[in-house]
């Protein structure tokens, strides 16, 4: 098939910081439009799988209780701070010669034992959101499978079925993102489809008199920071961003042109990202009352549920179902690649202390990763950790890889000096809000 071509505009740490320089800069001009290829259009499908979930789902409920003028006010600050954020994280990754992993890329800037103790931080970033949708992939793919009269006992407390299911889904995520694109990108735009459809559905439902009046001042601005890291998590995806920034640096040898291409994919993923989400949850919240997500809060279910009142039959049942089950495995293969790259950045900043890691076979060592992920995972869903306990400990991670850490090496590192503004100290005040965003529940 040919490729479709479409034309868019648009102190104990030793510093044995590597030198940088622009030997495969680019010679193509700034100006000329680049191709937007099937390439192109498979990522921008990970990166809105890996973003469209749980959050999307349940913004409608937390607009209802907050109130819309709270959340007008929380996404307007939080979508484009999330867009800045994310686009300097890029930057700064993409600025180095050197792009295999993300321990790779800070060795670069500042030598191998701060690459080492960041690679750590990112590994564990990765490593929680993983832990979540493997949790999440086990039990929910295993009660579907009995709910539906498949079987009668419960995979989940199957070790066989563990291994099973994970070492399928790391074969898969594990063949390059030609054949992630192939699986994961139909299931994208199914889910994208689903969540479109209910907002339309929702339309004729439509009461001006579920918007809820201005609260009170100090009412308004607590919920405003309380929601403010609720947007963050609906509309993030760093998780692949590092993964599509290494992609295309090997795919492109023009380093300045490889990363405009994934700069323009970010953005074109972010903006149809934040499209969707603010129609479906605009459109359900015209449609429920404030007693209506009270009632769905304290049921702890998600807007489809809330729809099952105007839509009739197995619908919403079916719908769901899918939505969930799709909402998961792209989620997990997205995030896979950031955890599996982050390991292997790890490993070889070790192994290079003590060897020459030209020398290292790199099949053995991809193979070992992720035999080694499989077992991991396997031991980590048998402890049968609750997910949402788990979920509220990661914040602070975000907030120190997406926004601190590109911080300190912007203004460390004098090759990544043109970045320096405005939006560097923003994203500094919004990494410290992530980080203390488990704390602001004690406000509420």
């Amino acid at each position: 098939m040919r490729e479709l071509r479409i034309f868019w505009a648009g102190g104990s740490m030793q510093d044995d910081t590597l030198p940088l320089n622009n030997s495969n800069a680019t010679t193509t001009p700034l100006s000329t439009r680049l191709p937007f290829t099937k390439y192109d259009f498979g990522w921008v499908l990970l990166c809105i799988g890996m973003a469209i979930g749980a959050g999307t789902v349940l913004m409608p409920v937390q607009i209802g209780l907050k109130g819309i003028w709270v959340f007008i006010t929380a996404f307007i600050i939080a979508y484009p701070a999330t867009y800045i954020v994310q686009d300097i994280y890029l930057k700064t990754l993409s600025e180095s010669e050197t792009c295999d992993d993300y321990t790779d890329i800070i060795s670069h800037y500042l030598g191998k034992n701060w690459g080492v103790f960041l690679g750590v931080i990112y590994f564990l970033m990765i490593i929680h959101g993983v832990f979540i949708y493997s949790l999440s992939v086990v039990f929910d793919s295993a009660s579907y499978i009995k709910t539906f009269g498949l079987t009668e006992a419960d995979l989940s407390q199957s070790i066989i079925y563990k291994v099973a299911i994970f070492a399928v889904l790391v074969a898969i995520a594990s063949g390059g993102e030609k054949l992630l694109f192939k699986i994961s990108g139909p299931i994208v735009v199914v889910k994208v489809g689903i969540i479109l459809i209910f907002g339309f559905a929702m339309i004729p439902h439509w009461n001006l008199d579920n918007i809820s009046a201005f609260p009170a001042a100090s009412v308004f601005f607590r919920d405003v920071l309380l929601t403010i890291p609720f947007c963050f998590f609906s509309a993030v995806f760093i998780q692949v961003l590092n993964p599509m920034n290494i992609a295309y640096r090997k795919r492109e040898p023009d380093r300045v042109l490889a990363t405009r291409m994934a700069i323009r994919t970010h953005r074109i993923s972010y903006i149809t990202l934040i499209a969707i989400i603010l129609f479906f949850s605009f459109s359900f919240t015209f449609s429920i009352s404030h007693e209506e997500a009270v009632s769905a809060f304290e049921q702890n279910i998600s807007a489809l549920a809330l729809a099952a009142q105007v839509i009739p039959g197995h619908i919403i049942h079916i719908t769901s179902t899918i939505l969930n089950i799709f909402a998961v495995l792209t989620a997990f293969f997205g995030i896979y690649l950031g955890f599996h790259e982050a390991l292997k950045g790890i490993v070889l900043n070790v192994l290079s202390r003590i060897m020459d890691v030209k020398n290292v076979n790199l099949l053995l060592l991809t193979s070992g990763i992720c035999v080694f992920i499989v077992v991991t995972l396997v031991i980590w869903v048998s402890f049968r950790v609750s997910v949402l306990v788990f979920f509220q400990l990661g914040s602070p991670f975000y907030g120190i890889v997406a926004c601190i850490i590109p911080f300190f090496l912007i203004y460390k590192v004098a090759q990544l000096e043109k970045l320096r503004g405005l939006k560097t100290w923003l994203i500094l005040l919004y990494g410290i809000l992530l980080c203390l965003s488990p704390l602001l529940k004690l406000i509420e």
